[in-house]
């Protein structure tokens, strides 16, 4: 994608380290990457594994390969620039996507993105009768993942091309732009641009409809059972901390807080990150504080 979010090392990426709980965005990056190392390493330059993966042409008229509708998203060119690329756009922006969605509802999202591009791209080759040629590669879902970026971070920095300072709207912008005059003006390209406008169209829609693909799933949460949000201080992995740690001010906790509970409404106590947690943790301690005070 080529693009970087300058900011990047001077925020709390909260969960991409390998050393805690995996985010969603690791997981497929690793799942990209294994997926590419297997095909170039134990297939003998046949890309057995890559083509196993791959949509057809023709895959509406095979239901039995519905699968790589999904799959595809798995797989990328000999080339390793066009799984570097994926992967590099991916990192830098995906995980804050995850923090905003939560990591279930981003790995909908993601998958989403795939089924849409696929789609569109062999409806496309179905109704012009073209029943040659392969999709792959996860270019779609991350186009989805750069316009959702654009979409809830408008006035924060990207690198456009690892070179030009530019909002993320006007980023957002110019890769739909970019895509548009592909699909219209290189017919001949094997770039697939349908494939990321489709990607790129179901963002905006989830974006402005407010969609969440959780609540579309039927409730299995009473085949599990998961222990209440308690609000205690200091956390458990925090007992060892100095008491008098100093937390934000309050007018900004006090927001935070808001936000934070406006979350576990629309996605569930499970989509907090730790570093949510944290700060509800925070928030009742210093509740605790001023109602002993008062009393």
């Amino acid at each position: 994608m080529g693009i970087y979010d300058r900011d990047y090392y001077q925020r709390d990426r909260y969960g991409l380290s390998f050393s805690g709980p995996r985010t969603m965005v690791g997981t497929l990056i690793l799942l990209n990457v294994a997926a590419y190392l297997a095909d170039a390493l134990f297939t003998s330059g046949g890309h057995e594994i890559t083509g196993f993966l791959a949509v057809p042409a023709d895959v509406l008229t095979r239901p039995w390969a519905w699968w790589k509708l999904i799959t595809y998203g798995f797989a990328h060119d000999s080339n390793p620039q066009h799984v570097f690329l994926n992967m590099l756009g991916l990192f830098f922006l995906g995980p804050d996507i995850e923090n905003t969605y939560g990591r279930r509802e981003f790995l909908r999202i993601y998958l989403a993105a795939l089924v849409a591009g696929s789609l569109t791209w062999a409806a496309i080759n179905w109704a012009q009768g073209n029943p040659r040629g392969t999709l792959l590669g996860a270019s779609g879902a991350v186009t989805a993942v750069v316009v959702l970026y654009a979409l809830n971070f408008p006035h924060r920095t990207l690198l456009f091309f690892f070179v030009f300072p530019l909002p993320a709207w006007v980023v957002g912008l110019l890769v739909v732009f970019l895509d548009l005059y592909g699909a219209i003006g290189r017919q001949e390209s094997h770039v697939a641009y349908v494939v990321h406008l489709a990607g790129a169209a179901l963002a905006l829609l989830y974006f402005q409809s407010g969609l969440n693909f959780g609540r579309l799933l039927p409730d299995l949460s009473w085949l599990r059972r998961r222990p209440p949000l308690r609000l205690r201080w200091p956390p458990p992995d925090e007992e060892k901390k100095d008491d008098t740690e100093e937390g934000p001010a309050e007018d900004e906790l006090s927001m935070e807080v808001d936000r934070i509970l406006e979350k576990i409404s629309r996605q569930g106590e499970a989509s907090l990150t730790r570093k949510e947690r944290r700060t509800l943790h925070l928030a009742s301690r210093q509740y605790q504080k001023r109602h002993r005070g008062s009393q």
